[in-house]
């Protein structure tokens, strides 16, 4: 029996974000008959490493203080060579970046890259490096049919180099469990919530709106907002001046998604731009009925009352119109997380990710 092909997958740091579970879960689930992966970062810690490192995945920190620093580069060509490396997939912006004209120098191995985001989210410089990393690549794979849309029209990624692997969630974490409330929401006769980053982008000042226009519409609903961020201040100042920090609770980013996202009832994403949510997905994982923004990998995963609700990004009548129908309907909730809940267990598992993903590093390496 062959032994497992060594792979290199890259990412700026193995801590919180997105990009780096994705990486991590992946390379935790892969197969191990057919590969043995190995992860590279560029910051030393976060809480990821120790998981890869008990999943018998080792863990490599190039030193890469800044883009223009040539000494991790180095580093990541030499690792390629020594450890026989021979395929090298960047998982996020500062990865492929940084990642991918060092494994180009490397020249032993298929060099791919990763699209998780619209790109007209990065400044020029970022858009313009990430243009010339196309060129580089032996392909780029794609977490929606969003983004591979994004590539071929915007950035003109010819079709065949562009490979799509839709991001997966462990649905033995991400389930429906009791629905018990947290003690803080013992007299809560609703929550509406939203586990993300406080950025801009996210269009969190459009839930306040929305919220502000629902909340008489019960005694008791509350609205809940876990995560950390650059607005966090702002959109506690707004929700003041909307009156309704009284019947709001701002938590902290955490490691313990699952547990707030089982005391939601229903879950809000506003983004004004989004690719294919992590935490929609595990929002619908563990029971909750969600409403989305109509934007990017959005509809992918919502079908509008079928899955969830669909309402227009930036507009809070639009997002309140949705949240009356659904605080009026306990049944329609019901039905419509039942529906959500089974999609994600039958097609975005992260066993069916972790399938998919190996199924394409399969084909480039024959």
């Amino acid at each position: 029996m062959p032994a497992p092909i060594p792979i290199l997958l890259m990412v700026r740091e193995l801590n919180l974000g997105g990009s780096e579970r994705q990486m991590a879960e992946i390379a935790k689930a892969l197969d191990r008959a057919k590969f043995d992966p190995h992860a590279g970062c560029f910051r030393a810690g976060g809480l990821r490493a120790d998981d890869l490192r008990q999943a018998g995945v080792p863990v490599v920190n190039f030193d890469v203080p800044s883009i223009m620093s040539l000494k991790g580069a180095w580093q990541i060509v030499r690792y390629i060579r020594e450890k026989k490396i021979r395929l090298v997939h960047t998982f996020d912006t500062p990865a492929n970046l940084y990642g991918v004209p060092a494994a180009r120098v490397a020249a032993s191995a298929i060099v791919l890259s990763s699209q998780r985001v619209d790109r007209s989210l990065w400044p020029p410089m970022q858009h313009h490096g990430l243009r010339l990393t196309d060129r580089m690549v032996d392909g780029v794979v794609v977490n929606c049919e969003f983004l591979r849309r994004h590539l071929q029209t915007d950035e003109k990624v010819p079709s065949d180099l562009i490979h799509l692997c839709y991001n997966g969630i462990d649905t033995a974490v991400f389930q429906p469990r009791s629905r018990s409330k947290p003690d803080i929401f013992a007299d809560a006769q609703l929550v509406i919530g939203v586990v993300c980053a406080l950025r801009p982008e996210k269009g969190l000042r459009t839930l306040l709106q929305a919220f502000a226009e629902v909340r008489p519409l019960a005694a008791g609903i509350k609205l809940l907002i876990v995560g950390s961020g650059p607005c966090r201040e702002d959109l506690q100042r707004d929700a003041a001046a909307l009156d309704i920090l009284a019947s709001c609770r701002f938590e902290p980013a955490t490691s313990q998604v699952a547990e707030w996202l089982q005391a939601i009832d229903i879950f809000v994403l506003p983004s004004h731009s989004e690719a294919f949510s992590n935490s929609l997905m595990e929002a619908m994982a563990c029971g909750c009925c969600v409403a989305a923004s109509r934007v990017g990998g959005n509809p992918e995963l919502v079908a509008e009352g079928e899955t969830g609700m669909l309402f227009e990004a930036g507009n809070a009548q639009d997002l309140a119109r949705v949240l009356r129908t659904l605080v009026a309907g306990p049944e329609l909730r019901t039905r419509l997380a039942a529906n959500a809940t089974d999609l994600i267990q039958r097609k975005f598992s992260l066993e069916t990710s972790a399938r998919r993903m190996g199924e394409i590093y399969s084909e480039f390496l024959g």
